[in-house]
This record gives structure tokens, C-alpha cells and sequence, in this order.
């Protein structure tokens, strides 16, 4: 027998469980915090030409503000999200519209209404990933009351989605085609921030460096096409050895990363050698044919003297030429 309060329970444990996939979501962006980009501006000088208001932002909303990525007409890069109007837009689909925010119960006596910037009028559009998740909006605001025609909503509609696709399409851009891996230099972008959110709060972290032993052999015997499905599969493993904070990437032809956050060296071990004997247990198939391969992998964990992720990385791939030069399919260590 399930109570009401059980009821009320699970639902609240569903609705946390959303909003923790929707932060994951707009996390994966990997957009917060950065510079203004006049691919998102132009987007917001034509809402604020099409639409007429003084006002427009690209707002994506984070656990606990709104950050402006865009923004005509408001010098605020961020405003805290419990007063935000875009928290009440993300709760659906639908444009969430405020002719008159000082008539409007819920926020007549918002601060963002009360005082600057003296919101009268609010019209947001989600913006809505492929994924399902509203991660913010693209929201036009007015300092006096109005409302927003049919055509003016189909506009406000339409720009949002260009967001959504420009963002997409980046996230898109930020990965090896081939191996659904990070691309190296997005790799290397987002470890030099572990490495400095690691230092600063004290964390361990460890890196490792894997290269698949002999791969030429696989291209001249079975043709490249089979390499790439080497790859691929070597990728899937990898990708399921690791945690959801992990980093993953490609950086050479047959050579791949991981970054381990809040993982000293006797983690990042294990982590290598699962890794190495789940990819010396596999048998690739290709045209009728079973592929199998090795691999040799080096370990490094960060230091206080590391300043940037390559010397960490240089560590480890020192480490990993010490693998290939005892015999190959083994891990080695780099201090």
C-alpha cells in the first residue's frame, strides 16, 4: 500500500532527479562562464529588433542564478535564479509571458520589478536540448506593460531554437567523430579546469595515457575501415570504466586520454589495469574475422608543483613509453 505521503515523496524525489539531469545537461555545454560570442549576440539584436523590446538575453539557468550568455540592454551578467522570471519559464514548452509583472502576483514584489531593471513586461521561449531538458531561455523584456502578438512569439520560437542548434552543434563539434571521445584540444581545455578546481579545494587527481599496441598491423591486415571499428569499441570500454565526472578523450590516432578527478595514484592503477584487461579480453569482429589487440597504458597523478595538464600528461606518457619498452600490454607509473 503506498500512503500520500509516499506519493508526495516520490514525486519529489522524481522532480530533484530531474533538475539534477537538467544541471548535467546544461553543464555538458560547457558554456557557462565564458566570454560573450557574437554568434549568440546577433541572435539577441535581431529578437531585440524583430520584438521591440530594450531588453533581450540568452539566460541559461544554473542551480542557483541565471546567467546571461547573451544580452541587449541590461549591463547584469547574472542575476540570482529565486527571483529569476526564466525559472517560472522553464517549466514548459509553452512561451511564458508577463504583460504586467506590477499587476502580476507572483512578481510584484520581485526586486527585478521593484527596482532595476524595472521589469513591466517578460516573454520567455525555452530553450529546449534535443534531450528534452529546458536548460533557460531566450527572453525579451519590456520596462513598460505590453503583450506579445502571434508573429512575435513564432520569431521568439524560432531564435531560441537557433541557440539551442549553435550550442548543439558546438557540443557536437567538441567530440572525435569517430570515437564519440573528447577532440583533443576540448580535452585539454577541460583538464586544465579540473586541474585547477583539483588544486584548489585540495583534491587528488591522475591521468592516464592509452595506446593501442601494434595498431598498423590491424590498418595494413584488415584495411582502415576495420581500424575504425577498433576504435570505436576501445572507446565504449574505456567510456565504461568511467565515472560520470570523468574526462575522456582522443588525443593522437590510437591514442586516448582519461582524466580521473578525486583519484590518487592507487585508484587511477586500477582503473588502468581493468581497462587493460578488459581491452586484451576482447574479441572485435570484422568481415568474418576476430580482431584482438592490447594495449599499454601510463599513470601519473598530479603534484604540487604541476601548473598545466600537459606536465601531468608528459608524466604519463612518459610512463606509457616505459610500457611499451618493458613488452607492451602492461601499466606503468610516472611520479
Amino acid at each position: 500500500m503506498v500512503s500520500e505521503t509516499d506519493g508526495v515523496m516520490a514525486t519529489s524525489e522524481s522532480v530533484a532527479s530531474h533538475e539534477q539531469a537538467r544541471l548535467e545537461e546544461l553543464e555538458s555545454f560547457d558554456v557557462l562562464d565564458t566570454r560573450p560570442e557574437e554568434a549568440f549576440d546577433s541572435i539577441t539584436r535581431l529578437a531585440q529588433t524583430a520584438i521591440g523590446t530594450p531588453i533581450v538575453l540568452v539566460s541559461l539557468v544554473d542551480k542557483e542564478r541565471q546567467w546571461f550568455k547573451s544580452r541587449q540592454g541590461l549591463d547584469a551578467e547574472e542575476t540570482p535564479r529565486d527571483i529569476s522570471f526564466c525559472t517560472h519559464a522553464i517549466a514548459s514548452d509553452d512561451v511564458f509571458v508577463v504583460e504586467d509583472a506590477a499587476e502580476h502576483p507572483l512578481f510584484k514584489s520581485n526586486p527585478l520589478v521593484t527596482g532595476d531593471p524595472n521589469i513591466r513586461f517578460y516573454a520567455g521561449a525555452p530553450l529546449k536540448t534535443s534531450s528534452g531538458y529546458r536548460i533557460g531561455t531566450l527572453c525579451a523584456i519590456d520596462r513598460v506593460p505590453r503583450g506579445l502578438s502571434d508573429t512575435e512569439e513564432k520569431i521568439l520560437v524560432e531564435l531560441a531554437s537557433l541557440v539551442v542548434r549553435e550550442m548543439e552543434l558546438r557540443k557536437i563539434a567538441a567530440l572525435d567523430g569517430l570515437t564519440g571521445a573528447m577532440s583533443r584540444s576540448n580535452y585539454m581545455t577541460l583538464c586544465n579546469r579540473e586541474l585547477a578546481r583539483s588544486k584548489r579545494h585540495g583534491h587528488d587527481m591522475s591521468v592516464l595515457v592509452l595506446d593501442l599496441d601494434h595498431f598498423k598491423n590491424i590498418n595494413d591486415t584488415y584495411g582502415h575501415p576495420a581500424g575504425d571499428q577498433v576504435l570505436k569499441v576501445i572507446a565504449r570500454l574505456c567510456l565504461s570504466e568511467l565515472r560520470e565526472h570523468d574526462l575522456f578523450g582522443r588525443i593522437g590516432g590510437e591514442e586516448f586520454s582519461m582524466l580521473l578527478p578525486e583519484t590518487g595514484q592507487k585508484g587511477a592503477i586500477e582503473v588502468a589495469e581493468r581497462t587493460r584487461a578488459g581491452i586484451e579480453a576482447l574479441d572485435i569482429l570484422w568481415v568474418g574475422h576476430r580482431i584482438q589487440i592490447t594495449s599499454s597504458i601510463g599513470v601519473a597523478s598530479m603534484n604540487e608543483t604541476d601548473h598545466t595538464i600537459r606536465e601531468i600528461i608528459s608524466r604519463a606518457d612518459a610512463a606509457l613509453y616505459d610500457a611499451k619498452g618493458g613488452g607492451r600490454n602492461q601499466v606503468q607509473v610516472r611520479f
